[in-house]
């Protein structure tokens, strides 16, 4: 839920596929319910808006009443998450958390989330952390404005920082006065694993699911065929040659100073550093690969906190998380085992 709703009327298409299926995925701007396979597989591609954005489903089946029934389960489960998760949601249990200050009995999933981003708030040195809530509302509401308040700045960095947050399995608590907890650079990857885990459990092993820009792919494309991912040009008004990943079975996300910028240069935007109360000033994108998409998710916006030579560093140390960076005069560095082609 990296990119929820920030200068958000409605539904913003120009989020919609910021990493997009370069073969399969075309069908998601328009997608029809079944298509024919040559492989005597049905392709079924089904979109619909959720978690502020459009959520997309790829699924090859046999059945076709099978797979409608596999992806029903999956939108209605992904939507009880976000009903859970995002802070967007007067009842979710963020939602009362940040309200209350304390939130008792959590439920596993939020457990599980947390758990994670702990994790990696950690292997990051505290670039990635879900309370950086009242930085980012300060930019929400006042924009590039906030840039000559460096006092309300400073008073909200002091409400940062997840040692704040205590967390058990019986009660959650925000130890800091105005604290208040964002999964939005964590959340939307978890609930992405979860709707590829629900078509799994209906027996659907080639499978994409994509929601604005945090996808999972399995099992890869009939006849042996891979998905090929194509990663977003931040700066589209630039020419730049398409950079694209083969895989069979990786999660990918990409977080970018253009998703929400709070000034027209993009310098200042929706990723913050907890520990200055300012955007990073050096990359324009990150992207990342993963087993799975809520690592994914949290890592690409902890290393656009951290740079692209600190991230190399850190992504070196976890299996199978490789990355590409993106710097904002579109110069590249991607660790050894980024598989990209152009």
């Amino acid at each position: 839920m990296q990119e929820e709703r920030g200068n958000n009327n409605g539904l913003n298409r120009r989020r919609f596929l910021q990493i997009f299926a370069v073969a399969g995925a075309a069908g998601a701007l328009g997608f029809l319910p079944f298509t024919p396979e040559k492989s005597g597989l049905q392709v079924i591609r089904k979109s619909r808006p959720m978690m502020g954005t459009f959520l997309n489903l790829i699924v090859y089946a046999r059945d076709k009443e099978q797979a409608a029934a596999a992806v029903a389960a999956t939108f209605k489960r992904m939507e009880e998450l976000e009903s859970k998760l995002s802070r967007h949601q007067a009842a979710s249990e963020v939602s009362r958390l940040n309200q209350s200050g304390f939130l008792d009995n959590p439920g596993p999933e939020l457990q599980a989330v947390l758990e994670l981003a702990q994790a990696i708030s950690r292997k990051t040195s505290g670039a990635f952390d879900i309370t950086i809530l009242p930085l980012l509302t300060l930019y929400q509401q006042q924009g590039q404005a906030l840039l000559a308040q460096q006092s309300l700045i400073d008073g909200a960095v002091k409400a940062v920082g997840q040692a704040g947050l205590a967390v058990s399995h019986q009660r959650l608590e925000l130890k800091k006065s105005g604290m208040g907890i964002t999964l939005d650079g964590i959340g939307k990857g978890y609930i992405v694993d979860q709707g590829v885990a629900t078509l799994g459990q209906f027996g659907f092993d080639q499978v994409y699911v994509e929601a604005g820009g945090d996808l999972l792919v399995k099992g890869g494309k009939p006849r042996g065929n891979p998905w090929l991912i194509g990663i977003r040009n931040p700066r589209p008004e630039m020419a730049r040659q398409l950079v694209t990943i083969e895989a069979e079975t990786m999660a990918v996300a990409t977080s970018g100073d253009y998703y929400q910028p709070f000034s027209p240069d993009l310098l200042h935007h929706h990723i913050i550093n907890p520990h200055t109360g300012f955007s990073p000033p050096e990359l324009a994108s990150c992207t990342i690969t993963a087993p799975d998409a809520a690592l994914a998710d949290a890592l690409a916006t902890g290393c656009m906190v951290l740079g692209a030579a600190d991230s190399i560093d850190l992504l070196a140390g976890l299996p199978d998380c490789e990355g590409y960076f993106i710097h904002k005069d579109l110069t590249t560095r991607k660790t050894e085992g980024f598989a990209a082609r152009t």
